[in-house]
């Protein structure tokens, strides 16, 4: 990355000048008047050696060697020093650009890392809400990043397929009237009935409370071994996968463990025997009417429950079986980081969770991340399953399709009439290519909307925004890249390709919106970098849109077919760069690209 290499360079002349070595934090420039990169190493110096910064920074400066992709130095008081690219260096890296599609951004540095993302992780005999599409897209937005430079990651889904919520389900089975089981399995939507039948449980407990203690004894049975009980939930997990694949198939998402599927908590029933006579040895775990705590040293948690008054498992129980089981599988490496793509109201429990593995030694600081996010907002209600107000992400994503179809049959939104005839999907494709092209682009655009933001804030659920054609939206990222394609499909690629960079271009006087153009496509791998290492898809989706609203603002300014020679051949690859990048970008965030709208 141009970052690294400029910070070479200035520990070099920080050495050269006399100091001390310093932490460089080197840093984009938020305006380009002020260059392009900026470090407030001399600042730190002054402080640490009562010396004036400027004067420190003077020093710095003479001693850095102006070679690419440094253009040229500028101090300013009190101390910045500031870094200007160089035209060169630029016209190099729109080059790289080029000749690495698809990969431009890429790295190796952390090839030697290992990295679990759990994400997404529904519960069986529940239909997918629109509360599960944030962990869905964040988690798999983030794997795609860490993966791209260069982690090792493997994708997990934690099924929620145990607990005592399937006493109650199963109770209901049994003991209701609502639904023979047959009907259930030929119903058009299995999931939901089986929701229905878990909202009426609740509704039918709330009069009789016995039904709860009913529920956890059917619970018992099915840990247990009850053969009749486990044929039962064995029925509602392949109910629920057959609805799970189709909603994972039209997101684009896939998971790497347990043949796809994810481990389900399942899976580490018989694997939580060995945690509990590991916990036993610890004062710290103690007793509590009947229940089995970790009562944190200090009392810097409040207890974290393991085992209940009755016996039964918790999650608490299972993540820890779960964790123990990454930790120890040779699949992994004891050095594995584990990352829970989890909402934020988990907060406190995953805070637990990780302080008790420390305290066991399992884990290292940092080894274990809980990135949260917030929840979607509805007139202000929170969505509960067991309230039966929820609202089916099936649903949402049909509608999500309908609206984008919608969108492309009335342009009226500033767009001509010409344009708005010019870029329906009916009038440039066939039906099903329409209709394919109408899926990618809503779908594209809820993700877009999550994404956009930082994680951990509420997301207000509005399609307006959601399918803005002018403002911060998939669509208008989509069609700045269709925009692109346009341009370029009038002219021959070959032309266009990396050798003509180097037929006269130096000479060619760039203006100020191209400059901003490459400087932007300049700094996408050290965003990809920072996007990955923090766990902030939301910095490629502001990057991104930054980037379009650069090259839209040159597009409407400049020509580019009709340029001179030279200046086509840059503007045309400038084109091609840009669309290189924004298909990346898109395509890390888990978002379609489409070539017509």
């Amino acid at each position: 990355m141009i970052r690294d290499q400029i910070t070479r360079i200035l520990k070099d002349a920080v050495k050269n000048a006399g100091f001390a070595d310093a932490d460089s934090n080197i840093t984009s420039t938020a305006n380009a008047q002020f260059g392009d990169y900026t470090t407030t190493i001399a600042m730190q110096l002054g402080k640490k050696e009562q010396k004036n910064p400027f004067s420190i920074a003077e020093k710095i400066a003479q001693n850095i060697e102006i070679k690419d992709p440094i253009g040229s130095v500028k101090i300013i008081r009190p101390g910045f020093i500031n870094f200007f690219l160089s035209k060169n260096s630029l016209q190099n890296e729109l080059q790289t650009i080029l000749q690495n599609e698809g990969k431009y951004g890429s790295s190796n540095k952390f090839k030697e890392k290992k990295v679990i993302v759990e994400y997404s992780s529904p519960n069986i005999a529940k239909p997918f809400t629109i509360g599960h599409l944030r962990s869905t897209i964040i988690g798999d937005a983030i794997a795609n990043l860490l993966e791209f430079i260069g982690f090792q990651v493997f994708r997990d889904s934690h099924i929620g397929d145990w607990g005592t919520q399937f006493g109650k389900l199963i109770y209901a089975i049994k003991y209701f009237n609502e639904y023979s089981f047959e009907d259930i399995e030929t119903s058009k939507n299995p999931l939901k009935e089986l929701v229905n039948l878990y909202v009426i449980f609740h509704i039918r407990a709330e009069n009789k409370p016995e039904l709860e203690e009913e529920a956890r004894k059917i619970f018992k049975k099915l840990e247990d071994g009850d053969k009749e009980i486990r044929a039962l939930w064995q029925k509602c997990i392949d109910l629920s996968f057959q609805e799970f694949n189709k909603i994972y198939s039209k997101l684009g998402v896939k998971f790497t463990e347990n043949n796809g599927c994810g481990f389900g908590e399942s899976f580490f029933e018989n694997k939580m025997k060995p945690i509990l006579e590991e916990l036993e040895k610890y004062a710290w775990y103690k007793d509590s009417k009947g229940a089995k705590i970790v009562q944190f040293p200090g009392d810097k948690l409040p207890p974290f429950m393991i085992i209940k008054q009755d016996g039964a498992t918790l999650y608490s129980t299972r993540d820890l079986a779960t964790d123990k089981f990454r930790l120890t599988n040779s699949r992994y490496g004891k050095d594995v980081k584990i990352i829970n793509e989890v909402g934020a109201e988990q907060s406190l429990y995953f805070r637990q969770l990780y302080e008790t593995e420390k305290m066991l030694g399992w884990v290292k600081e940092d080894q274990r991340i809980h990135v949260k996010h917030g929840l979607y907002r509805f007139r202000d209600t929170k969505m509960s399953t067991r309230k039966g107000n929820t609202i089916w992400l099936e649903e949402v994503l049909e509608e999500s399709r309908k609206r984008a179809y919608s969108l492309s049959r009335d342009d009226s939104k500033g767009r001509s009439e010409e344009n708005s005839k010019k870029n329906r999907f009916d009038h440039l494709l066939a039906n099903h290519e329409a209709e394919d092209v109408a899926e990618a682009v809503g779908i594209g655009a809820l993700k877009w909307n999550d994404l956009k933001r930082s994680s951990h804030l509420d997301v207000v659920f509005d399609w307006d925004e959601i399918l803005n054609m002018q403002g911060n939206s998939g669509p208008y990222m989509q069609y700045t890249y269709v925009r692109c394609l346009s341009v370029l499909s009038r002219h021959p690629l070959d032309e266009i390709l990396p050798p003509t960079l180097h037929r006269g271009q130096n000479d060619i006087p760039l203006n100020t919106d191209e400059l901003a153009i490459m400087r932007m496509l300049a700094k996408f791998p050290e965003v990809l970098m920072s996007s990955a290492q923090q766990y902030a898809p939301h910095y490629v989706c502001t990057y991104l849109y930054e980037l379009g609203q650069k090259y839209n603002l040159f597009y409407q300014k400049y020509p580019i077919l009709k340029a001179e020679n030279n200046m086509k051949d840059f503007r045309l690859a400038l084109t091609a760069a840009t669309a290189n990048v924004i298909k990346t970008g898109l395509n890390l965030l888990g978002i379609q690209v489409v070539e017509k709208m």
